[in-house]
């Protein structure tokens, strides 16, 4: 049974490999609109809980600021009850639009693992066998990479940038009223940027196993990967220091992650080789 299983994924044509994805992606996409619909009628939560939590002054992240900077004796230097702005809507539909793009959103981020499993699906039938046993482990580490990137976006880049931007002033005749498209837009692309990012070491994994990456490549390149991620930290984040070194931290140490897991795969496939040549 398993052979005539293989017999048939060799002979499937380029017309079959596209039907195939076709249903992978409507699976996913169903499993996005399903979460996404799910998070439409959890309104309050999502709205007043989730995306306003980092615009309130009891948020954890401003909390945990605030003691850091007591406990190095800079009293109420990063203390505040409310950022000195306030979110407004101009369109017409813009409110409702908000609704269903954050709907969205939210379906994609909690429906990533199943979007990740039927991607496993799709590209496993090309595998060896036990490349495919890994499928699990797999979907397990590269969901907890993503969720790991979303909370660091969320709990990190976001109040951090907020708080900057968001009582950053040319002058005191200039009040900050942000449209709700832009702080929306500013919560959502720090949560899902990150949450990309933080899938690096599995990009290097598969880039590894087909031969594009190599560790020598990696380690080559590192000092400029240094200049790359404190570009794209300076991208991501306001433009003051601290901000900075905060999320080129965690980068850097994904970027050596991923070295190791280069230096894994590559040793893992020189095995392979001596043993097949036995």
């Amino acid at each position: 049974m398993l052979g005539k299983k293989k017999d048939l994924n060799k002979e499937m044509s380029f017309l079959d490999h596209l039907e195939d994805l076709r249903w992978h992606l409507i699976r996913a996409t169903l499993s996005v609109v399903i979460v996404g619909t799910a998070a439409f009628f959890a309104k309050d939560f999502i709205f007043d809980t989730i995306i306003f939590g980092p615009k309130k002054g009891n948020f954890i992240t401003y909390r945990i600021l605030c003691d850091i900077a007591h406990y190095i004796g800079l009293q109420d230097s990063f203390c505040f009850e409310e950022l000195p702005f306030r979110v407004q809507s101009r369109l017409m539909a813009g409110q409702f639009s908000a609704h269903i793009w954050t709907s969205i959103t939210a379906g994609f981020v909690v429906s990533f693992p199943y979007v990740i499993y039927e991607f496993w699906k799709f590209i496993s039938p090309g595998m060896m066998e036990n490349e495919r046993s890994t499928a699990r482990g797999f979907i397990f580490i590269s969901s907890l990479l993503f969720f790991t990137g979303v909370l660091f976006g969320y709990y990190v880049i976001t109040p951090l940038s907020i708080n900057f931007l968001g009582s950053y002033q040319v002058s005191g005749e200039v009040f900050n009223d942000f449209d709700l498209s832009s702080y929306i837009g500013l919560v959502r692309s720090s949560v899902i940027a990150s949450g990309l990012i933080f899938e690096l070491p599995i990009i290097i994994y598969f880039l590894t196993k087909i031969g594009i990456v190599t560790p020598e490549i990696l380690k080559k390149y590192r000092k400029m990967s240094l200049v790359v991620v404190l570009i794209l930290s300076a991208i991501i984040t306001p433009p003051d220091i601290v901000s900075q070194i905060i999320v080129a931290i965690p980068i850097l140490i994904l970027y050596e992650v991923s070295i190791l897991i280069s230096k894994i795969v590559v040793r893992n496939q020189k095995r392979k080789l001596k043993a097949n040549a036995k």
